[in-house]
């Protein structure tokens, strides 16, 4: 059931760890506006976990009311880069939490980000191609453009306006010190480009044009939510309150690791061609890249990622694919060895990705329909976005 008021996450039947809040507070509506009778904003930390087992945690200060209806709602947005079709690290660790999303809330955006894809160099013809491969994957994987908005990026252009009075109020400073500046700049050789340097405030943008309420996010994006966060609060300082502060909703998917070099995530660059699981993969290339899947010399199946990362990863991707806990996966695997353990976890990406993977291949031979899905999304998003950014325009002084 889809729910369109949430003044939670969800729990266990135990007592909640935290004590009720005396003061709840709604944020303002979509058109913004002063809320005088607003409580302090609660201190306490504010990052949901979502698995099979929630914790819950009663906590308004994020929700947004609907104009005219006596209810609140809370809103998700997130992204992916087209890459093309996606590997089997990005699917567990978002992908599949965002078919879960769509059926948790009743206001859920879901954007192919083609404007942060030109932060490292793309062709153009592959640019187009991959935004049409990524999105046959996502809808084939359970994305339902009837229970969320799916849109391009580059076709609600309030994205990039917005963004740039956003980076006038960001200091310089802050975004030198954010890692995936130093790691990606060292890979240009002109020592990083503007792009790369603001593109985490484009990312404000994103969340913020919106007014997000909650954000999935993987453990290496936290610190740009973070910025966002406090974006979002200096832009409420300076104009006044309009921002909901957006949360982190993280997934409790184990980060996939490289099945070549347990010790660095999955990665669809990664050079090393069986490293990376991707989903679109044949039964034999998935069979041959888990066969060759680096473990260790011990062949006794456990999970101990500090000092055996490579069977460790095996059984987080057993986990996730097949929906069981570790400690069910590896009461399963009594008495294998780590060989003929493979090759279980082998048939279960294998069976998970096959419907998939036909799906994906029937989407890709409708571009004129994949097209048209983006289209209509943007169009929806637009419907959102114009009067929140007809108000920040006011709010700045453009009108």
């Amino acid at each position: 059931m889809r729910r369109h008021f949430r003044a939670c996450a969800l729990v266990p039947s135990s007592p909640s760890p935290f004590p009720p809040h005396p003061h709840p507070r709604l944020s303002h509506g979509d058109t913004g506006g002063a809320d005088p009778g607003r409580a302090p904003r609660d201190p306490r930390p504010a990052v949901f976990h979502w698995s099979k087992r929630f914790i819950i945690r009663l906590d308004l200060s994020c929700c947004v009311k609907v104009p005219g209806v006596n209810m609140v709602v809370d809103r998700i947005f997130s992204g992916i880069q087209p890459t093309g079709t996606p590997h089997l690290g990005n699917y567990l660790g978002a992908i599949q939490n965002w078919v879960n999303l769509q059926e948790e809330y009743s206001s859920v955006l879901y954007s192919i980000m083609d404007m942060h894809s030109l932060t490292m160099p793309k062709e153009p013809a592959l640019l187009r191609q991959n935004i049409l491969d990524t999105t046959a994957a996502i809808l084939a994987c359970g994305i339902d453009p009837k229970k969320c908005f799916l849109f391009r990026q580059s076709l609600v252009p309030e994205h990039a306006e917005l963004a740039w009075i956003l980076g006038c109020i960001t200091n310089v400073p802050r975004l030198l010190r954010l890692p995936q500046w130093k790691m990606k700049r060292a890979s240009q050789s002109n020592g990083g480009t503007v792009g790369l340097l603001t593109y985490p405030v484009l990312q404000a943008a994103d969340i913020l044009l919106y007014k997000s309420t909650h954000v999935p996010v993987g453990e290496d994006q936290v610190l740009h939510l973070e910025l966002a966060q406090d974006i979002a609060q200096h832009f409420n300082k300076k104009y006044g309150e309009f921002f909901p502060v957006p949360k982190a909703i993280l997934s409790t998917t184990k980060k996939i690791k490289s099945l070549r070099d347990p010790t660095v995530k999955m990665s669809k660059s990664d050079t090393q061609k069986l490293a990376t699981v991707n989903i679109v993969d044949s039964p034999d290339e998935i069979v041959l890249k888990f066969r060759k899947a680096v473990t260790d010399f011990t062949s006794e199946v456990t999970y101990d990622p500090a000092s055996r990362p490579g069977v460790s990863n095996l059984v987080s991707i057993h986990s996730a694919v097949s929906g069981l806990s570790i400690e069910e996966v590896l009461h399963q695997s009594v008495g294998l060895d780590t060989a003929h353990y493979k090759m279980v976890v082998a048939e279960s990406v294998i069976q998970k990705f096959a419907p998939i993977r036909n799906e994906i291949k029937k989407l890709q031979e409708d571009k004129a329909h994949l097209i048209q899905v983006l289209e209509a999304g943007a169009e929806k998003a637009k419907e959102l976005a114009t009067p929140i950014y007809q108000e920040i325009r006011r709010l700045v002084g453009f009108q």
